[in-house]
């Protein structure tokens, strides 16, 4: 067996990092130009700038301070006691403190596909961190950068609560609460279905919220948690605002009527530098538009007509914005090249019959570049070379202001995929500068 081969699977945690999945292992982490690695140093700090903006428009859109449809897409679906709750003006500023954009490895850098307020990996991307560091290699962040920025979001004394809705994610944070406790912190991963934040007389402090706001309703402890927060004896992160969660910001990005908005509120150049990462994107309103007008980018004046694409038109990708379990992990996504044209028509149409209660969203397909990168293979333990597809994953850790890279996680799938994510044939591991 090779000695780094070895190391690795020695250093893997008993507790493993996700449920019952399974991936392979990479001698080296996946190196990027300097170029690269200076764009997702300063993405954070672009990003951070987006989100706040996603959340002040929000807000200004259900205070009549900008166009009413804004906040009713994001509102679509959502309970009325939820946003209710989500609106209280204690919470207006309040956004998540973990950032991690999905990124897909292009010819010419990177495409930003999605905004994720609810990341799985962190655990995982710690560990892989912490291993290649310890193998000589200088990953981004730091072998330490993931289990010290998530701490400095959350302190000493936390409580992780575990849907069984994201129960494969378990695992890496049983991982990181007993690293975390090794060096003097008192953290906790709980199942959400069992918290009772009256349980016990607590101190202030933090409680990482690892569950989808769709899940809400089979949390039976999610009333008494709200009245916590609301009483300030809990500090929820991610903040419980579901229009947060939406996908569909990244099309509003793209929303002529909104551009001055985003010019001002992330500064030209930041609004540029966002322009050249994210894909054209439309929210599928079904609402008809005037005989003379067209939906930009698409030369279409009624959605029935992307039914009809040719497989070259179909260079798009197809999902569902939030509130849902079809929103995660790749589920609900249809790559429109990929599939036969009755199978696009049939996904268009659901999408356009389910915008009362779930809006879709159309991007342009991010076309990847071919990397080959090195495996073991799990038979035999020789190494072999993947030429795939690269999604990179690095997470941003906000804290008094600052949005700082902790780390990095790529995933690599066999090049016919066109969906990149995890799976047992993709390589996943840390990301180093060449």
């Amino acid at each position: 067996m090779p000695a780094t081969l070895a190391a690795l699977r020695s250093a893997f945690p008993a507790e493993g990092l996700f449920a019952e999945k399974d991936f392979l292992l990479s001698p080296e982490p996946l190196r990027l130009d300097a170029k690269t690695v200076n764009e997702l140093e300063k993405l954070g700090h672009r990003l951070q700038l987006f989100q706040r903006g996603c959340n002040e428009l929000y807000h200004r859109s259900i205070n009549g301070k900008a166009p009413a449809w804004v906040a009713d897409y994001c509102d679509r679906g959502k309970p009325a006691e939820l946003l209710e709750f989500a609106r209280q003006k204690q919470f207006r500023a309040d956004l998540p403190q973990v950032i991690r954009p999905d990124l897909l490895l292009t010819p010419d850098g990177f495409s930003i596909t999605e905004l994720d307020s609810v990341p799985g990996g962190i655990g995982l991307t710690g560990w892989l961190s912490r291993t290649y560091a310890a193998l000589g290699h200088d990953v981004l962040g730091g072998g330490e950068g993931m289990l010290a920025g998530f701490r400095s979001i959350l302190g000493e004394q936390v409580d992780i609560l575990v849907s069984d809705e994201s129960a494969t994610y378990r695992p890496e944070m049983n991982w990181l609460a007993r690293m975390a406790n090794e060096t003097g912190a008192t953290w906790r991963v709980e199942r959400a279905e069992d918290f009772n934040p009256k349980s016990e007389i607590r101190n202030p402090k933090s409680t990482y919220r690892f569950f989808e706001l769709f899940d809400l309703a089979n949390i039976p402890s999610a009333p008494a948690l709200m009245e916590q927060i609301l009483a300030g004896s809990v500090r929820l992160t991610p903040p419980m605002k579901p229009w947060l969660e939406e996908k569909l910001w990244l099309a509003l990005f793209w929303s002529r009527p909104l551009r001055e908005f985003w010019r001002r509120e992330l500064s030209e150049r930041h609004f540029l530098e966002l322009q050249k990462h994210i894909p054209m994107s439309w929210v599928l309103d079904p609402a008809p538009l005037p005989h003379h007008a067209v939906l930009p980018g698409l030369e279409i004046n009624d959605w029935h007509e992307l039914s009809a694409f040719s497989q070259k038109q179909r260079d798009l990708v197809l999902k569902i914005s939030g509130f849902s379990p079809q929103a995660w992990g790749s589920r609900g996504v249809v790559v429109g090249s990929d599939v036969p044209q009755n199978e696009w028509a049939t996904a268009v149409e659901h999408a356009l019959t389910d915008f009362t209660e779930h809006p879709h969203v159309l991007m342009r397909f991010a076309h990847t570049r071919i990397v080959e990168h090195p495996y073991f293979d799990p038979e035999s333990g020789e190494v072999r070379t993947m030429r795939g597809r690269v999604r990179l994953c690095p997470y941003y850790f906000v804290n008094d202001g600052n949005a700082k890279l902790g780390g990095a996680l790529a995933t690599i799938v066999p090049a016919d995929k066109k969906i990149v994510h995890g799976m047992k044939d993709a390589i996943l591991t840390a990301v180093a500068a060449c």
